[in-house]
């Protein structure tokens, strides 16, 4: 077992006891103590002393790095990638609407090759099975993500975001919930379920995919997709210290195949318990409500519908998600909330799509995987700021469990940097400028639910 993911084993039992046994009421700290700098690393129990008070996680799906900001003055970008057989081609400019390409396990590592990032040639179109050869070595018309690229420029965009396992969009989203996706000290689900929709509601019977801490790939080896890890999810450590939490997640009809896109949805104590009903809160434009009504939770997870998630497959160019995003930052920052809240836009993995950076360590999960963009709005983040710090999913939770003094869950938040040194809360907060977008927030309060799913990988 690696030294960097060791951590998660040697304090398995110790963290599920603090869990257990946290206790705090949560309240604020004097002005002169939330003036201080944000520091990392604080005890258990101790309270915060930035000055947040509410973190809101968009997630948008399947982008590499290099597939959104390849050509972002003073990132770490790349115009042109390597292909398995030593060519070097140009990164080719597209529209945000593009094929579907596989990003499973399998083709991480083909990818990957050993860290020399030249096989993402060899991958396969997920529909048709056929060939992607140099389809991946493309770069997104940044006049087509505007508002991404509006955000990266105020506030902050960070170029060595790497996502916590080479894997699809279920695991991802499971690691933004709960650090790891370890169902024991030897065995992480990796891949989606084989069967849909993902999580406890899938069809009797349903296997999920495993690798072990050797190294192994076990498909359809796993448990049904509904469980409770043992280390549990941040929502153990938020309900455990009184914080309110809230998960906006698109609507669904029962039998669908899109019926649930919801991390939630696979942890048993949520889906099968009262907080289904009180804080996962359905469709995600509720969230826009809460805004206006100053019903806003501590922590809050908002995922897209399908046309406003950025999910490649339509081949025609009309994703909404970068107005969707301009949308609810702007609900925020035109709020009473600016003043208190971090928003972290984060995609879910790299959709088959090219980047030139390898992952800096692989672990004994299946990680680290492909960059993924991040970009952090906030009145204390110093406008214009691009990090090269190395950051993964890990980080957004180490951030939450710091800014209201959680404890860990002593999974990869234990290894992680949190993204906290982003800020800077010695500055006075900035005043918000609205982000210009073709879509306005009435356009998605009217936008009909698609009942299709978010993601298939």
């Amino acid at each position: 077992m690696s030294a960097l993911r060791s951590t998660h084993f040697v304090v398995w039992l110790a963290v599920a006891s603090l869990v257990a046994g946290c206790s705090g009421d949560g309240s604020q700290l004097s002005p002169a103590d939330r003036s201080a700098s944000f520091v990392t690393d604080r005890p258990q129990g101790h309270k915060h002393t930035a000055p947040i008070d509410h973190i809101i996680v968009l997630v948008q799906e399947n982008r590499s790095f290099d597939n959104l900001f390849a050509t972002f003055p003073g990132a770490d970008g790349a115009t042109s990638g390597k292909t398995h057989d030593g060519r070097t081609v140009p990164l080719t400019k597209h529209v945000l609407g593009t094929l579907d390409v596989n990003h499973d396990y399998k083709t991480y590592l083909t990818d990957y090759d050993g860290g020399k990032m030249d096989g993402f040639d060899l991958s396969d179109f997920i529909h048709s099975k056929q060939k992607v050869g140099t389809y991946p070595y493309m770069y997104v018309d940044p006049n087509d993500i505007k508002p991404y690229w509006t955000l990266a420029q105020q506030y902050a965009l960070a170029d060595h975001m790497f996502q916590t396992q080479g894997s699809g969009s279920f695991t991802a989203h499971q690691d933004l919930i709960a650090g790891a996706t370890a169902i024991d000290s030897t065995h992480s689900v990796i891949d989606t379920p084989l069967g849909s929709p993902w999580g406890c509601d899938a069809p009797p019977g349903t296997k999920t995919s495993l690798i072990t801490t050797s190294g192994q790939y076990q498909r359809a080896k796993g448990p049904f997709p509904c469980w409770n890890y043992p280390t549990g999810t941040l929502r153990d450590l938020l309900d455990a210290k009184h914080v309110s939490w809230k998960y906006y997640a698109p609507a669904y009809k029962a039998g669908s195949v899109g019926a649930l896109w919801n991390a939630f949805a696979a942890i048993q104590a949520v889906r099968q318990g009262p907080e289904w009903s009180t804080n996962i809160s359905i469709p995600q434009t509720n969230v826009f409500n809460d805004i206006t009504n100053n019903k806003l939770a501590a922590v809050s997870w908002v995922i897209p519908d399908q046309p406003d998630s950025d999910h490649p497959g339509n081949g025609k160019g009309h994703d909404e998600g970068p107005s969707w995003i301009a949308q609810v930052v702007n609900a925020v920052g035109q709020s009473s909330y600016w003043n208190s809240c971090a928003i972290i836009i984060v995609w879910d993995d790299w959709g088959g799509f090219y980047d030139h950076e390898p992952p800096p360590f692989m672990d004994d999960a299946g990680g680290l995987g492909f960059r993924v963009p991040l970009i952090v709005v906030s009145p204390y983040i110093p406008a214009g700021e691009i990090s090269h710090t190395q950051f993964e999913f890990g980080s957004v939770l180490k951030f939450t469990e710091d800014t209201f003094g959680l404890g860990s869950l002593g999974t990869t938040d234990a290894r992680a940097t949190s993204i906290g040194k982003l800020f800077n809360f010695n500055q006075a907060p900035r005043a918000f400028s609205p982000i210009p977008s073709q879509r306005s927030r009435a356009y998605f309060l009217h936008q009909p639910p698609s009942y299709e799913p978010v993601d298939t990988e």
